[in-house]
């Protein structure tokens, strides 16, 4: 499996067009992105240098990494249909290298693919969506409004934390109550009608409070105007967006989910954006496949009917994934299997096209 000319000069193909097709498109993308924003920008005053650092400079690696499908499927399509119309194709089978070995350039160029995206999922995306969060929270987004009701955490073990409603911008928590349990059985609780989270001090500031302390021979009643307790739940955490856990590399993202896990709080965006994390990189060898065995023979309607049929399938695949999540959301299958959905269905696919390549 030693590397030759052709294997070489597949990967040059493979991976130039690749860079290519991303320039291109980052560059299209960019002005209409400016074109929409546009307004945004001027009218809340955002820096011309926090627009071009904070904002496109982390704009693009998020960008290349959530359509890097579409790039690899239209870039393998591309290449080698010019490949199979200047005959190249039946030259290097003709020359007694079988389907199966002219495949090997690709795996690695898609193997080298691979490692960038998933580098880039896990460890260069994450700080960079943090700028770029918090640039859209100042200068895009509208102001963030918690809509659930009825909160419950256990911030530790054994220790439950309620409260009806929490308002944004006042870090005012109504229907305030902590519970505290040993073996199963309640020890204490403190009940208060509103609480407010003071952003000096990071604590919880609790107003009109009574604590019911609980013993074998009954229990201790403590009333009082104001106290500060320390929890682990903070107000900051209450005004994060779903789209937050973007912004936390691999490890941060694990501890957060089983932080979340123990206070029984909803973990679909996280385990989702977990998953993707590695379905997205992997799909580069499912494309490629698919990419390879589509394009290596000659159709009537030419290089554009692959491409025409490339950007087809490439889409279909960013739908699916963006549609499969839909599953988590419903309860309808669990978090692993419902992203790797697509990677399943297009595998089937590759397997197909792949046995009806010319060989």
């Amino acid at each position: 499996m030693k590397l030759k000319i052709i294997d070489w000069y597949i990967i040059r193909k493979f991976i130039g067009t690749y860079f290519f097709a991303l320039i291109l498109i980052i560059v299209i993308v960019i002005i209409f992105d400016i074109s929409e924003k546009i307004d945004d920008f001027v009218t809340k005053k955002a820096p011309l240098t926090e627009i071009i650092f904070n904002y496109y400079f982390t704009f693009i690696p998020f960008f290349v990494n959530t359509f890097s499908p579409l790039f690899v499927f239209i870039s393998v399509i591309y290449f080698t249909s010019k490949m199979a119309y200047n005959t190249e194709i039946i030259a290097i089978l003709s020359s007694g290298i079988s389907f199966r070995r002219m495949m090997y350039p690709y795996f690695i160029s898609a193997f080298l693919i691979f490692l960038l995206s998933f580098s880039l999922n896990h460890f260069i995306i994450p700080p960079a969506n943090r700028i770029r969060l918090v640039f859209q929270e100042k200068y895009i987004k509208n102001p963030f409004f918690l809509s659930d009701k009825n909160l419950h955490f256990q911030t530790s073990p054994g220790i439950y934390v309620y409260m009806s409603d929490f308002e944004v911008y006042s870090n005012l928590a109504r229907n305030f109550s902590i519970e505290r349990h040993e073996n199963g059985e309640l020890k204490s609780k403190l009940i208060s009608s509103y609480a407010r989270w003071d952003t000096v001090s990071n604590k919880w500031k609790v107003s009109d409070y009574v604590i019911r302390d609980f013993y074998e021979n009954g229990e201790i009643l403590t009333k009082g105007a104001a106290i500060d307790t320390t929890i682990n739940l903070t107000g900051d955490e209450l005004k994060r967006r779903d789209n937050f856990v973007t912004s936390m590399n691999y490890f941060e993202l694990n501890d957060y989910i089983e932080e979340q896990r123990m206070r029984g709080s909803k973990l679909d965006a996280a385990l989702i954006e977990k998953y993707n994390r590695t379905a997205i990189p992997f799909s580069a060898f499912v494309l490629t496949i698919i990419g390879v065995s589509l394009s290596s023979r000659k159709v009537r309607g030419g290089i554009g009917l692959h491409i025409g049929i490339g950007i087809f399938l490439s889409f279909s695949y960013i739908l699916l994934l963006r549609f499969s999540e839909m599953f988590v959301r419903a309860n309808i299958a669990p978090p692993l299997l419902s992203v790797w959905i697509p990677n399943i269905l297009f595998s089937i696919i590759a397997i197909i096209l792949y046995r009806m390549a010319p060989k």
